[in-house]
C-alpha cells in the first residue's frame, strides 16, 4: 500500500503549523491599530473601520492588507514616517484644548509634540493632559516647562516631574519651610524655543494636511 502512495506523497512543510489567536480592532486615529500596548500600521484601512487581526508568535497579520514583525517591547509604533497623518482632527483638538486648560507650557509642549510625531503622538498627549486628574495644574504646567528645558519630552518624565513636585510642595507643608514655588521654574533658557516658533510649525502642519489625509478623519 505505501509503494502505491509514494509517488502522490509532498515534502513536508519546513516549519510546523502556526497557531494563533484572531482578534478585532478598529483602526485608530493615527491609521495603526493597537495589539498588546503596541501600534501597528493598517493602511489601507480607513480611520475609525474594523480589521481582522492574527495574531501569531513571531508576527501580526492585518488579514488582506499587511503583515509586520511581532514586537517585544511595549509601546513601539510600526508606521514608517511616510504614512504619518499631521492633519489635527477632532481628537487633536480636543486633546490640545485640554492642554490649554492646564496652562501655557503644558499647551506648547503638546503642540510641539504633535508637529513633530503627529497622530500618533496623540497617546503621549493624552498621558499629559490627564495628569489634570490626580495633580493641579501648575505643577503639570511647571514640569512641562521643565521637560522642555531638559530636552526629554516623553509623558513617563513629565509625570516623574509633576510628582516630584508635588511631594516637594507636601514635604515643605508638613516641615513649614518655604521652598520655591513651582511656578519659579526656569520657562526662559536659550535651549527653549520660543512658543511662536512652535506655533507656526504647528500651523504648517495643519495646512499642509493632504486631501486624502483629510477624507480619512473620522
Amino acid at each position: 500500500m505505501f509503494e502505491e502512495e509514494r509517488a502522490h506523497l509532498q515534502p513536508l512543510p519546513i516549519t510546523g503549523m502556526s497557531y494563533f489567536n484572531e482578534v478585532q480592532r478598529t483602526v485608530c486615529d493615527d491609521s495603526c491599530v493597537r495589539i498588546e500596548h503596541s501600534s501597528y500600521a493598517a493602511r489601507p484601512a480607513p480611520i475609525g473601520t474594523k480589521v481582522l487581526v492574527r495574531i501569531f508568535e513571531r508576527r501580526i497579520e492585518i488579514r488582506d492588507l499587511r503583515t509586520h514583525a511581532r514586537v517585544e517591547r511595549p509601546g513601539t509604533v510600526l508606521l514608517p514616517l511616510a504614512e504619518r497623518v499631521f492633519n489635527p482632527s477632532r481628537e487633536t483638538r480636543f486633546i490640545l484644548s485640554q492642554a490649554r486648560a492646564i496652562g501655557a507650557q503644558a499647551s506648547r509642549l503638546c503642540e510641539m509634540l504633535f508637529a513633530i510625531e503627529g497622530r500618533v503622538g496623540q497617546r503621549k498627549l493624552w498621558g499629559i493632559v490627564n495628569l489634570a486628574r490626580r495633580y493641579p495644574h501648575r505643577f503639570i504646567d511647571a514640569a512641562c516647562a521643565a521637560a522642555m528645558e531638559q530636552g526629554v519630552h516623553s509623558y513617563r518624565h513629565v509625570k516623574a516631574l509633576t510628582e516630584r513636585l508635588v511631594a516637594d510642595a507636601l514635604a515643605a507643608l508638613e516641615s513649614g519651610t518655604p521652598t520655591p514655588s513651582a511656578s519659579m521654574l526656569t520657562q526662559q533658557h536659550a535651549l527653549i524655543r520660543s512658543a511662536d516658533e512652535y506655533g507656526d510649525l504647528f500651523a504648517h502642519a495643519a495646512s499642509s494636511a493632504t486631501p486624502s489625509l483629510e477624507s480619512t478623519q473620522p
